[in-house]
């Protein structure tokens, strides 16, 4: 998931031909003069893909949640998938999952949407499989078929009736046009936008990569959502959160989605003529061990690395000192108050730092200190305060005099295209959750083939995981997550550090902010308007 800059700092430059005119309250006519409510959207998310196949990250999925129709999705309050592109979605057996597609439905380029373009979207996703593309929410589909224009199956590898339907709800959903999106390859974001294959609540009217994306309401649009209550939306990239804060701050812009930092939010939240809206957590951040390329000279000596590692960490210190309670502990890969979460790192390697424990694990296995971590963060992606985060986390490390830490940093387009090639050995990430269920949580990062693509693979791991997404007794369930997470507490494969809650901020005019703020995690541009 999973998963952010913006490029208004080119204030008032080109990047803003398209949205000058949106820009700011009390505007009412969009650019293309024919009148209606517009208004304009900051982040400093970007976007690595508008394409489906070439794309997990949270700055894409803000794009593909508009434009795309999926077979279900989660209307506003709703965390149990809702028909959408389908009129129903049923298991006929443990492993066939059946859906209908409702009549009429087109893409904006005029093509008919139909169970061919279902099967086709969700074929080309697994045949692509690129590197920063969903193929791994996809593990368990042995096979898509259109029967007929109408009926689509799924043919799953075990049952898996527990995850699946929301699985069509991720990145993994969006349904493109077979006609214009090829089979095996992705298409770049100008061939996207060019061949209008979008059927969701949105149609892309201008688009310049990094800089802006303007949506235009789809009046054709049949699906899950509310009709859009604003006709025309600009989505701003920033490069820097501060000029983010700056531009929402001056109400030049109506909402600030993504990422500000806490020291601003806390400033904005005394700010007149500006509301700071907070919804439910979720987002996840972490600390990623490349199997293969970490120190250490053999399987156990890395194992003991990483222990070391679990046990230096200081959470409540980052906590407090960097994000200022807007980001809480956390001490297993599901968050808490979600059904089965536990503290398995908690009880594994303390709540507080622990040298001496962490020198036992390294001295128990022959490991010479200090060790040399070569340890990678982002600097934009994950919003303005990585850099004080994980410095903050090389000082803890090194006051253990057990590790020597090479901090290092790249932008996200070059650090979502490296990390997959090993090119870091130690390594930031942050996860934005595809659907509200435990599974989304362990699953991408634990099953064989997983997301992260770290070289983490356990086969205990992997029948856990089978059994709890087939589970149908919730106490059993549970059980099962309990297993799950202690077994991702000895594996240290990644070190979940901090939780946090979704943050807007929004000029006091715009409404229905707090209603896309929901556990569903879509921030849905069709509840806003002024």
């Amino acid at each position: 998931m999973k998963k952010l800059r913006a490029a208004v700092a080119v204030a008032g430059a080109t990047a803003l031909a398209l949205g000058a005119s949106a820009c700011g309250a009390g505007n009412n006519e969009d650019e293309s003069g024919s009148g209606g409510d517009s208004m304009v959207v900051g982040t400093t998310d970007k976007v690595v893909s508008i394409d489906p196949a070439a794309a997990y990250d949270n700055g894409s999925l803000m794009v593909q949640t508009q434009v795309y129709q999926y077979l279900l999705n989660f209307p506003e309050g709703e965390t149990e998938p809702q028909p959408d592109a389908a009129e129903k979605c049923d298991f006929d057996t443990p492993t066939t999952y059946t859906c209908t597609i409702k009549d009429g439905l087109k893409f904006a380029n005029g093509n008919p949407l139909t169970a061919k373009s279902v099967a086709h979207s969700f074929q080309r996703i697994v045949t692509i499989n690129d590197p920063n593309g969903p193929a791994s929410l996809l593990v368990n589909m042995a096979k898509v078929e259109a029967k007929d224009d109408k009926t689509v199956v799924f043919t799953l590898k075990s049952p898996n009736d527990q995850t699946f339907p929301q699985v069509l709800v991720t990145s993994a959903g969006p349904i493109v046009d077979e006609q214009t999106y090829p089979a095996d390859k992705a298409l770049s974001d100008e061939e996207a936008v060019k061949v209008e294959g979008f059927s969701g609540p949105f149609t892309i009217g201008q688009y310049q990569k990094g800089q802006l994306a303007q949506f235009k309401k789809n009046a054709d649009y049949d699906g899950a959502y509310n009709d859009a209550k604003t006709d025309t939306i600009t989505l701003k990239t920033y490069t820097d959160s501060n000029n983010l804060k700056l531009d929402i701050e001056k109400k030049n812009i109506d909402v600030a989605w993504r990422s500000l930092t806490p020291t601003d939010i806390e400033s904005l939240e005394g700010t007149d003529g500006v509301t700071v809206h907070k919804g439910a957590g979720g987002e996840l951040r972490y600390i990623v061990f490349n199997l293969k390329t970490m120190p250490g000279a053999d399987d156990a000596q890395k194992l003991a690395i990483r222990k070391a590692v679990a046990s230096s960490v200081d959470r409540d210190a980052i906590s407090e000192q960097v994000y200022k309670g807007t980001y809480t502990p956390a001490y297993s890969p599901i968050p808490e108050g979600l059904p089965g979460a536990t503290e398995a790192f908690k009880e594994a390697y303390g709540e507080k730092p622990d040298a001496a424990a962490a020198k036992k694990f390294l001295d128990d296995a022959g490991v010479k200190t200090p060790v040399t971590i070569n340890l990678q963060y982002n600097p934009d992606h994950y919003g303005g305060s990585s850099d004080q985060e994980y410095n903050e986390v090389k000082r803890q490390l090194e006051d253990t005099g057990l590790f020597t830490v090479d901090l290092q940093s790249a932008e996200w387009t070059t650090y979502n295209e490296e990390r997959v090639k090993d090119t870091y050995p130690v390594y930031q990430l942050g996860w934005f959750p595809d659907f509200p269920d435990a599974d989304n949580y362990v699953t991408p990062f634990f099953d064989k083939d997983n997301f992260i693509g770290n070289h983490y693979e356990n086969p205990k791991m992997t029948a856990l995981l089978a059994a709890e997404r087939t589970e149908p007794d919730k106490a059993k369930r549970e059980d099962l997550l309990g297993q799950v997470q202690q077994l991702a507490a000895e594996d240290i494969s990644t070190l979940p550090l901090l939780t946090g809650a979704q943050v807007a901020v929004a000029t006091d005019d715009v409404k229905g902010v707090e209603n896309t703020l929901d556990a569903a995690f879509k921030f849905r541009l069709t509840s806003l308007s002024k």
